[in-house]
């Protein structure tokens, strides 16, 4: 058993490979990252059966990001298959400056609940654990985020997907008004933030 994790179990390996290929063909370097793994048991007639799920969250780092669970009676396996997941269910999160929000936020999702604030150039990702993941493969370079809530991991994320879903830019919110940019600041064309147009 122990052989067939390091081998990849049956065929793994090999599936990730042709997912990373073709991941390069279509021009998205995507970056995957095991958030947890937990031993789970099954009880049967004959005593327990023993599986792996894993959490895992994928992004490409530039704006793009999802997660994934994934339960196998192998770790590669159950890894692959949160990998999977998480590629199909990718959102996109508008940046300002590519490297922050554009504001603050919160997300609830069960008993997790998470706020993450916009934070100036040279913060870096003030996250713990399953949201610095969540960040770092979104892209994002200056952020602070507190879980208030659930410690679990799952909820955590969860609520963290809650809260980026919610993420809007100025160019978004003017476009659902009808109005321009320059008019959501009142003020001229000229003395509009650059960010405000990034999406």
């Amino acid at each position: 058993m122990a052989r067939e994790a390091r081998e990849g179990g049956s065929g793994g390996g090999r599936g990730r490979e042709r997912e990373r290929e073709r991941d390069r063909e279509t021009g998205d370097e995507l970056v995957d990252k095991l958030v947890t793994i937990n031993r789970v048991a099954k009880v049967v007639k004959g005593g327990r059966r023993f599986a792996f799920a894993a959490l895992v969250v994928v992004g490409d780092q530039k704006g793009r990001v999802g997660y994934g669970a994934g339960k196998a009676r192998e770790v590669p396996e159950a890894i692959r298959k949160a990998t999977e997941r998480a590629k199909k269910t990718m959102i996109r999160v508008p940046m300002k400056e590519g490297r922050t929000l554009h504001h603050d936020i919160r997300g609830t999702f069960g008993a997790g609940d998470v706020v993450i604030r916009a934070a100036p150039a040279g913060t870096g990702i003030i996250a713990g654990g399953p949201l610095r993941a969540v960040f770092e493969t979104l892209g994002i370079g200056d952020v602070v985020a507190k879980s208030l809530g659930s410690r679990n991991p799952h909820n955590m994320v969860k609520a963290t997907f809650a809260a980026l879903a919610n993420v809007t830019s100025p160019r978004l919110v003017a476009t659902r008004r009808g109005k321009k940019v320059a008019d959501l600041y009142g003020t001229t064309a000229k003395e509009v933030p650059v960010e405000a147009s990034d999406v």
